[in-house]
């Protein structure tokens, strides 16, 4: 498995925002977000290749934690993901899986999945990607069969990315494509942006909305606590 980065910090977003986490960050996507906050995931994935046995390793030396996160890029697209989740699992590990809901859960060991669909305002732009990667990025965004599938498994979050105002009728939109029962709690409306005065800004319309309709309101704790870098 390809790994950009393994560290140790506190989950910056969702359900268990605070909790002290190991995260696993493999590297390669199957998207190429405008406002990917990871490049070095996606769309430039570096690192190098570890053995499940390697990132078993690793993941358990931390002898605080009992929560590993995997995420990416998408970790969904990692070969050896399946048999990691099912040691961890085994070693008695909380596991939440980050995706972008794309590829089929295939019955992997998941305690929470945290789906965050790609809304349109992700495609590349322009003069951000070639026309393939633009195509390929919008056809392959929603697949709402696979989040049905996903939300049918799992205990999940759905974790949506908000650049504007106008994105929540699309996030509504999508909710009732899926066609599920969702509970308005397990919505997550996250402001888009890397450092705090951006995020304060996209905050306060978003908790209003979610006081509105009740959304959950979801922050990046990790930007406030260490700003806009890698390992944290």
């Amino acid at each position: 498995m390809r790994i950009s980065e393994l560290f140790y910090s506190v989950q910056g977003e969702g359900e268990l925002t605070g909790v002290p986490t190991v995260f696993v960050r493999t590297s390669g996507c199957n998207l190429r977000c405008t406002w990917c906050d990871t490049p070095y995931a996606s769309w430039n994935p570096e690192g190098r290749s570890f053995t499940v046995d390697e990132i078993f390793t690793e993941v358990t030396r931390f002898e605080g934690a009992r929560h590993v996160v995997f995420t990416g890029g998408e970790p969904m697209l990692a070969p050896g993901l399946p048999d990691l989740a099912a040691r961890l699992k085994a070693a008695g590990w909380h596991i939440t899986i980050e995706t972008a809901g794309t590829i089929v859960p295939g019955g992997i060991m998941c305690d929470l999945a945290s789906i965050s669909p790609k809304l349109s305002g992700s495609t590349p732009r322009s003069e951000q990607a070639d026309s393939a990667w633009i195509l390929r990025h919008e056809a392959t965004r929603l697949q709402p069969g696979v989040l049905r599938e996903w939300l049918g498994m799992y205990p999940f979050q759905l974790k949506f990315v908000i650049s504007e105002p106008g994105d929540l009728a699309e996030v509504e939109g999508l909710l009732q494509m899926i066609g599920l029962p969702i509970p308005a709690y397990k919505v997550l409306l996250m402001p888009e942006g890397t450092d705090a005065l951006t995020l304060r800004k996209r905050s306060l319309p978003l908790v209003e909305i979610c006081k509105e309709r009740g959304y959950r309101f979801c922050d990046r704790l990790h930007v406030h606590l260490y700003g806009h870098t890698r390992g944290t």
